[in-house]
């Protein structure tokens, strides 16, 4: 999975910033995010589904980190965005 910018306007803008303290809201925004943000194939190679941006895009990074910073698995992870499941209970990384 590659964690750097792809599309034009992310290269200007950079990344999402990580919230300073990630609250359970974050945690729900970032599965939401990985849930909606996923690959589809097109001829050009894969695309978000939800911008059509190359893929991984901007917000499903975002949620990636904020989910791995809570504790969550990489394969746990692509489980998730694979299965299209949700959660039901989120690590709290030990705090």
């Amino acid at each position: 999975m590659v964690d750097e910018p792809v599309d034009a306007m992310e290269k200007v803008l950079g990344e999402l910033p990580m919230p300073w303290v990630v609250t359970v809201e974050d945690v729900r925004l970032a599965i939401r995010a990985v849930l909606v943000h996923v690959p589809e194939e097109w001829p050009t190679g894969p695309l978000c589904r939800s911008d059509r941006t190359p893929y991984p895009c901007l917000l499903h990074r975002w949620g990636r980190r904020v989910l791995r910073s809570r504790g969550l698995p990489n394969d746990l992870i692509d489980e998730l965005a694979t299965r299209g499941e949700t959660l039901v209970r989120v690590p709290d990384g030990g705090r």
